[in-house]
């Protein structure tokens, strides 16, 4: 059963994934009633799944290792998130 959040859930989803192109990521939305979004580095090969959640702060963008960008700027989200699935740096 859906969340009474779906629809804010999945266009808050859908503003960020139009972002993502830009900085040169890949996504699609999956999950049908409580969506995510599953985004990957097409050169990386890297790909995590970006979960939309209501706080005491606003919306906000979680994903796997931590990564976490609020829903208010969604550039430097979709920055954040490219970050996260760039290359590991060298020590």
């Amino acid at each position: 059963m859906a969340s009474g959040y779906t629809g804010e859930r999945r266009a808050l989803l859908t503003a960020l994934a139009e972002l993502l192109p830009t900085q040169g990521l890949v996504s699609r939305m999956v999950g049908g009633d409580d969506p995510v979004l599953w985004v990957w580095h097409p050169s990386t090969g890297r790909q995590t799944i970006v979960f939309a959640t209501p706080s005491n702060r606003g919306w906000l963008f979680l994903w796997s290792s931590g990564g976490q960008g609020g829903a208010d700027d969604l550039e430097r989200t979709a920055g954040a998130l490219r970050q996260s699935l760039d290359p590991a740096q060298p020590g």
